[in-house]
Order: structure tokens, then C-alpha cells, then sequence
């Protein structure tokens, strides 16, 4: 075989640099992830928060309003955070039930102007949305609300979550009391059970910030863990409860303000 001569032994090289340099950028991309900025979150995730792009799922505990809404301002405080990332970045929220309150979200953090309503007429077409939003690539995220998705369904939204480079987060919301919308199969990253419980006391009489028992049921590559937050504030970010037994030294200096 006969030597490479030296203008094409440099191009041969500079071709390999360039492969190698794309293969680090998709390495890169695959571990990039939206942190809660809350230490006690984020050292128990595998990444150091919530993977991106990637499939998430999320469910109320229990069948009821209360759980459901806490489930639903979790996600808004991600979707929120999300579309700060990049200026003026936009949230696709797809529903097929129009009880959404956006004021609700907005003290979520997640501003009316940053968020495309999408209404659909079932789960299926919820679904559909999701997909077309995620490969489409311009969008911070895509919010999805659903009762029942097939094993099938969630390999797609992941699969195009990673084509697009789009965070997706599915709100799974209970049909029977019976049914836990966990339990079934799912190629989910992460999979979250929210439930309420009592807000700390406050030295007058009022009404204390939302506390929440955020329970991640399941992630790929890490173990399960369960922890009482307070809700969200108006960036969309959760904090660890005041009270100093609550928390180590180094959770506090991790806190979100």
C-alpha cells in the first residue's frame, strides 16, 4: 500500500480531530441537564438533575385535586425554569381538559407569554402533539397531560426528545381511584409522585408557603428517594424547609433563595 503523502496524511488527520470533536458534542449534549439547585435533589440524581433531552414523568400520589395540582405546579416550576435557559424561550403545554389556571403557573414561575396552549380532544392526539413539538427542535420544553401512554408512546417522545433536544415532561392524571398512572410501563427517565402536605407554621396567622412530599419512584441510573419541599416560588424553584432539622449545613448553603 502505498504511503499517504503529507498534504493528505494532514487532511486524514484533520478529519479525525473533527469526528472525534462531534462525538464530544453529542457525549456533552447527552449529560447536559436542568438542575433544582437544591443539593439535596440534585446529589441524589444521576447527572446532577433532571436529564435533557429526555422523557419525565410525573403524577399526583393520590387521586384528588389537591395532589394533582401539586403535580401540576411541579412540572410548571420545570417548564419555567426551562424557558430561562435561553431568552424568550417557549413551553408547549398540550391538555386535553380545560382546567389549567394559568395564573397558577404564572406564580409558578412559568409566564403566560412563554407557553403555547395546545387543546386536544384525547390522549392520543396529547401524544401526537408532544412528538411533533419535541422533533421540531426550537422549543425549551414540552408539557403533555395524559391519562393512560403505552410503552410504545414513550419510546417515541423519548426518542424524539432526543432528536429534537427537548426536555419532555408528561403529567400522568388519574382517571379511577384505583389506578395508580405509575404502574404501568414507561421509557420515562424519571418517573415523580407529588403529594401535599401541611405548610410550616408561621409566627402570625396566614397561610405558609406549599409544601410538597416529592417521592422520584424510579430514574435510570440512580435509586429512588423521597423528600418534603416547599412548592415552588415565582422562578419556579423549590426550596428545603426552613426548620434546621430538616436539612444538613450543606443543604442550606444549597437552598434556593
Amino acid at each position: 500500500m502505498p504511503a499517504l503523502s503529507p498534504s493528505r496524511s494532514e487532511r486524514l488527520a484533520a478529519l479525525r480531530a473533527e469526528v472525534r470533536a462531534i462525538e464530544s458534542a453529542g457525549a456533552d449534549g447527552a449529560r447536559d441537564c436542568l438542575p433544582f439547585e437544591v443539593g439535596a435533589i440534585d446529589r441524589r440524581l444521576a447527572g446532577g438533575g433532571l436529564a435533557i433531552p429526555a422523557l419525565h414523568e410525573v403524577a399526583g400520589a393520590r387521586a384528588g385535586l389537591g395532589d394533582d395540582a401539586a403535580a401540576t405546579l411541579f412540572i410548571a416550576g420545570i417548564a419555567a425554569r426551562l424557558s430561562m435557559v435561553e431568552a424568550g424561550g417557549t413551553i408547549l403545554w398540550a391538555l386535553s381538559r380545560r382546567d389549567l389556571f394559568a395564573p397558577g403557573l404564572a406564580q409558578a414561575g412559568l409566564r403566560p407569554d412563554r407557553v403555547i396552549y395546545a387543546e386536544c380532544r384525547n390522549d392520543e392526539e396529547v401524544l401526537a402533539v408532544m412528538e411533533e413539538g419535541l422533533r421540531h427542535g426550537g422549543l425549551a420544553g414540552v408539557v403533555g397531560e395524559v391519562g393512560r401512554a403505552q410503552m410504545a408512546s414513550t419510546r417515541r417522545l423519548q426518542l424524539a426528545s432526543e432528536e429534537g433536544a427537548t426536555a419532555a415532561l408528561m403529567l400522568k392524571r388519574w382517571r379511577k381511584a384505583d389506578e395508580d398512572p405509575l404502574l404501568s410501563p414507561s421509557a420515562a427517565v424519571t418517573r415523580w409522585r407529588i403529594a401535599c402536605v401541611p405548610s410550616g407554621e408561621l409566627p402570625v396567622q396566614s397561610v405558609g408557603r406549599p409544601r410538597w412530599r416529592i417521592e422520584l419512584a424510579r430514574q435510570r441510573g440512580g435509586e429512588p428517594f423521597n423528600l418534603v419541599m416547599e412548592g415552588n416560588d415565582a422562578e419556579g424553584r423549590l426550596a428545603l424547609p426552613a426548620e434546621p432539622r430538616h436539612r444538613s449545613p450543606a443543604d442550606g448553603r444549597a437552598r434556593a433563595a
